[in-house]
């Protein structure tokens, strides 16, 4: 079994149905942290609908952030409740 960390594309797209939500207050921030160094300052976290737990996860990092300017659910075509899109601050 291979045991190198797995590279996520840094697009602005974050889809955390394939992570353990275990991994979720630690991948959260160091992706954000990553776009940022990159420029991405509009970055989509998909959470999925479900029964919400991973949503307020997600909410709860960050509302925690500083260099967040704004967050919300994303525009129906974009996810809906499903998804936050999130405003970095340069």
């Amino acid at each position: 079994m291979d045991d190198q960390p797995l590279e996520l594309p840094i697009d602005g797209v974050l889809d955390l149905h394939t992570f353990n939500p275990r991994e979720i207050g630690s991948l959260v921030p160091a992706y954000l942290d990553e776009c940022r160094r990159r420029g991405i300052l509009q970055v989509r976290i998909i959470h999925g609908r479900g029964k919400g737990h991973l949503q307020r996860s997600v909410h709860s990092i960050l509302s925690k952030r500083p260099d967040v300017a704004r967050f919300s659910f994303a525009s129906a075509g974009f996810g809906g409740i499903g998804a936050t899109i999130v405003t970095l601050r340069p």
